[in-house]
């Protein structure tokens, strides 16, 4: 990748590669895969390219996420969790149609009081629901944020939130963001959140970051918020 990016040698190439690590068993592999997929996910959502890179991401990922399933099996250890959150998360976020509806079925027993998610699927779910969601489903979390009573559970809310994709739900998000809702050092995960969420989402939040600078300039004076804000 850094050799593709660099532009000695061509993306197609980085591709091919990545396709041998269908039987990874390793966590860290697939963390490293999985961003540097994002990377070229970023850079193809202002091309023609990415909705195939999106089903490049299905066909690579499904055949973990099968082995994996959704339930933890009887000695595993806590990297397994890690790399189940990580594959359903992507599949999820890619439309993986199988992981979408299972995970609109877990988030529904979820919201009844059903069957509680576990810490470790919460964030790949949220994130699945709302990429794929409508005004109902983010009303559903922010009523799920309200109630929450862990900031931890409340944070983990506030970071997926960008996953929402329809404009005027963008800006409900980001308009939350500097809400009383949102504690004043959380809103940046908030605005990254929506940053790092889609096409759409970047520029929504560049828009607002510039249009509400003196606020937050004003929040966070020179300190290390600022700077990660600008930076995401």
């Amino acid at each position: 990748l850094s050799q593709a990016r660099a532009g000695i040698i061509s993306t197609v190439e980085v591709l091919k590669v990545m396709e041998a690590f269908v039987n990874e068993p390793n966590y860290t592999v697939w963390s490293d895969l999985s961003c540097n997929l994002g990377i070229l996910s970023t850079l193809l959502s202002h091309t023609d390219f990415y909705e195939e890179i999106q089903v490049f991401v299905k066909d690579v990922f499904s055949p973990i996420g099968e082995r994996l399933g959704w339930d933890p099996k009887p000695g595993e250890g806590h990297l397994d969790a890690l790399l189940r959150g990580l594959v359903l998360g992507k599949l999820g976020k890619a439309g993986h149609k199988a992981t979408l509806e299972e995970a609109r079925r877990r988030f529904k027993d979820h919201v009844e009081g059903k069957h509680v998610l576990s810490a470790d699927l919460r964030s790949p779910v949220y994130v699945t629901v709302l990429k794929h969601g409508d005004s109902t489903t983010l009303d559903t979390m922010l009523k799920l944020h309200k109630q929450a009573d862990m900031q931890e559970e409340k944070n983990r809310i506030e970071r997926v939130l960008g996953a929402i994709s329809q404009p005027e739900l963008i800006q409900k998000v980001l308009t939350f963001a500097l809400s009383e809702e949102v504690r004043p050092q959380d809103t940046v995960s908030v605005i990254g959140g929506v940053a790092g969420g889609s096409k759409q989402g970047r520029k929504a939040a560049w828009k607002f970051v510039r249009d509400n600078w003196e606020e937050l300039y004003n929040r966070y004076q020179g300190g290390f918020l600022i700077s990660r804000l600008i930076k995401v």
